[in-house]
């Protein structure tokens, strides 16, 4: 069984970064904001953004991996290996300094954005 996100599973190129904050919807929890999009992919991709003055970057390199694993376990996500044709998004996540502290408030908020933006 597989046990991170696969490379084609993480969002890297930058045109796709701005046209997921240009043409995205966003929806805005207690300390972070989701904005997706649809892809047309057939799997859902994803990328962890800590906002400014985050933290060291111990602290946002603890935030990306938590986040990765909470998105890689969400049942409502269209994995590579078993794709829907049509059905993919994409995923940014941005994170603010201090109102995340722990990985059940992380969890939370982000399952609740993630259920609120993901199949509209």
């Amino acid at each position: 069984m597989r046990r991170s996100l696969t490379k084609t599973e993480i969002i890297r190129r930058k045109e796709d970064i701005n046209r997921i904050f240009r043409e995205g919807r966003s929806s805005s929890s207690y300390g972070m904001r989701l904005i997706s999009l649809d892809n047309g992919l057939g799997f859902d991709r994803f990328m962890v953004i800590p906002a400014k003055h985050y933290g060291r970057a111990v602290d946002r390199n603890l935030l990306r991996r938590r986040a990765k694993e909470i998105f890689r376990c969400y049942e409502g996500r269209t994995s590579v290996s078993d794709p829907v044709m049509g059905r993919g998004q994409d995923h940014i996540l941005v994170v603010y300094p201090g109102k995340v502290s722990d990985f059940s408030l992380l969890e939370s908020g982000f399952i609740k954005l993630l259920d609120r933006n993901g199949r509209r």
